[in-house]
């Protein structure tokens, strides 16, 4: 018997964590929801209009000196941003992480901002700090979690042009 009291229970979550769901974001609207969301200065995605943790971060690739764009929910966390590399419980890791990992000066479009950032990856004992907040505020996460095995990265985005 499911117990109604866990976030993954919840209607939005299993209509967005589902696996018809899970396919048409990644191949559909991931493609999509960076070029949308830039255009329209952080103010709607392909699932509509967006909120204020949504953001569009992009990088240069690792291997391919390109600039790559992905769309992500973020959390708030001491004047930074925090996203997870959660790949929606995927066993691998997704590819923006590695990006980021040798390539950590991006930039983010957020609602009505674009700026320039460096991304790092938090320790496992910082991310225990700041895990919980993020599974309140992206109770996703709580499925994603019990998809894989693999140790889920959360990075900091720190704005490294505070003056714009």
């Amino acid at each position: 018997m499911s117990n109604p009291a866990d976030p993954s229970n919840s209607l939005v979550v299993k209509l967005v964590t589902n696996p018809v769901s899970t396919w048409l974001i990644r191949t559909i609207c991931a493609p999509l929801d960076p070029i949308l969301f830039r255009a329209t200065n952080g103010r709607f995605s392909t699932m509509g209009p967006a909120g204020d943790s949504m953001l569009t971060i992009t990088m240069t690739g690792r291997r391919t000196g390109k600039k790559r764009s992905v769309h992500l929910t973020s959390v708030e966390h001491e004047g930074d941003r925090l996203i997870v590399a959660s790949a929606m419980g995927q066993q691998k890791h997704p590819g923006w992480r590695y990006n980021l990992e040798a390539n950590p000066d991006i930039e983010v479009q957020a609602a009505g901002a674009r700026y320039r950032a460096r991304a790092t990856v938090l320790t496992d004992e910082e991310k225990d700090t700041v895990w919980g907040k993020m599974k309140a505020q992206v109770p996703m996460i709580h499925v994603y979690e019990k998809r894989t095995d693999r140790n889920i990265r959360v990075f900091r985005l720190s704005r490294v042009d505070r003056a714009k």
